[in-house]
C-alpha cells in the first residue's frame, strides 16, 4: 500500500501530562542506540525487550535501515512484526525473516520530486555522489563510495536512475543517498535544507556526510504518528528513544522521549530526558524502570 497524503499528526499537541499515562509503545531507533557499535542486540537489552512485550507495551523500530538490512533485529519484533524502515519510508513486516520480508505500508519519494533534490544539490554543492533506495532495489552512481558491502543493481547517473524509464522504474523510491567527500556533515545537511526546501524532507544518521532524501512529509515521526493513530495509541502514551538528527522530530513528538548518551547535540536538545551510552544499554535502562513503575503499588514512590 502507498501512503502519500500530507501528515499533520506528527506534531506534538501538549494536553494531558506525559508522566501521567503509562506507556503503550516504545519506538527506539537501531543504530547508535539500541544497538552496541559492533551492531549486537545485548542479552539485557533483549531481555528489556521481551519485558515490555510481556507487560503490554508495543516495541517499534524505527530507523533509518532499508528493510533488507533488518535480520539484525528480526528475532526481537515479537506479536506484531512490524518495523519503520528508510526514515519513516516504509512499514515493514518482518515475519518472513531476512529477505521475506512483506511492505505493509510506502511512503514513496515521487520521481520528480526526486530529480528535483538531485538538480538543486548538484547546484549547491559540486562533487556530491548519490544512491537510489527503492522497495526491493539499490542503485547508485559509479562514483557514490561503496560503504556497507552493497552491491548495487545498476550504475548510472542519479538522473538516468530516476527516469521514467529507467532501471527499477516499476518500483517506487523510497529515498535518495547524498554524499559529499570533503563537507561537514551539518554543514552539508543545513545547506541541502536550504537547497532543496519543501520538494522532500533531508536528514542525517551518519557521522560522515551523507545525507538521506525522503518524501517532503515523510519523517520518523510522522509515520509512527500514522502507526499508533492506527492502533488507538496517543503521542502521550509513546516512549521514544534516538542518537541522531534523524531521530529529532520523532524525539519532539513522542510524550516521552530519550537521547543516548552518545547523541549528537541536537537530539540532546529536543529529547526530553537522556539515558546513558548504546554500549552502555541505555535503552534496557529506561525500559527497565518504566515496568518497574508499573508494577510499583499506588501512592509509593
Amino acid at each position: 500500500m502507498r501512503e502519500n497524503d500530507p501528515v499533520t499528526s506528527a506534531t506534538r499537541q501538549p494536553e494531558t501530562p506525559a508522566a501521567a499515562l503509562p506507556p503503550r509503545l516504545i519506538a527506539t531507533d537501531l543504530d547508535g542506540t539500541l544497538l552496541r557499535d559492533d551492531k549486537s542486540v545485548s542479552p539485557r537489552t533483549v531481555a528489556a525487550l521481551a519485558a515490555a512485550e510481556e507487560a503490554g507495551i508495543e516495541v517499534f523500530f524505527v530507523t533509518g535501515r532499508p528493510a533488507r538490512w533488518m535480520d539484525v533485529v528480526s528475532e526481537h519484533v515479537h506479536g506484531h512484526g512490524l518495523a519503520i524502515c528508510g526514515n519513516g519510508a516504509a512499514v515493514v513486516d518482518l515475519h518472513g525473516g531476512p529477505g521475506s520480508h512483506r511492505f505493509v505500508k510506502v511512503r514513496e519519494l515521487e520521481r520528480e520530486n526526486a530529480l528535483d533534490a538531485v538538480r538543486l544539490l548538484r547546484d549547491a554543492a559540486p562533487g556530491t555522489m548519490y544512491a537510489i533506495e527503492q522497495t526491493y532495489g539499490f542503485y547508485q552512481e559509479p562514483e557514490y563510495p561503496k560503504m556497507h558491502m552493497e552491491v548495487p543493481d545498476d550504475l548510472a547517473s542519479a538522473e538516468e536512475l530516476l527516469a521514467p524509464d529507467g532501471p527499477g522504474s516499476a518500483e517506487p523510491v523510497l529515498k535518495i543517498l547524498a554524499f559529499h567527500p570533503t563537507l561537514d556533515p551539518d554543514a552539508f545537511l543545513t545547506l541541502a535544507r536550504l537547497a532543496i526546501g519543501e520538494r522532500a524532507n533531508v536528514t542525517r544518521s551518519s557521522p560522515s556526510a551523507l545525507l538521506e532524501i525522503s518524501g517532503p512529509d515523510v519523517s520518523k515521526a510522522s509515520t509512527l504518528a500514522l502507526c499508533c493513530a492506527e492502533r488507538g495509541i496517543s503521542h502521550e502514551e509513546v516512549v521514544a528513544f534516538g542518537d541522531m538528527p534523524n531521530d529529532v522530530e520523532m524525539l519532539t513528538w513522542a510524550g516521552r522521549s530519550y537521547a543516548m548518551g552518545n547523541a549528537h547535540p541536537d537530539v540532546i536538545a529536543a529529547a526530553s530526558g537522556q539515558t546513558v551510552a548504546n554500549n552502555e544499554d541505555g535503552v534496557a535502562v529506561v525500559i527497565e524502570r518504566l515496568i518497574a513503575e508499573r508494577r510499583r503499588p499506588e501512592g509509593l514512590s
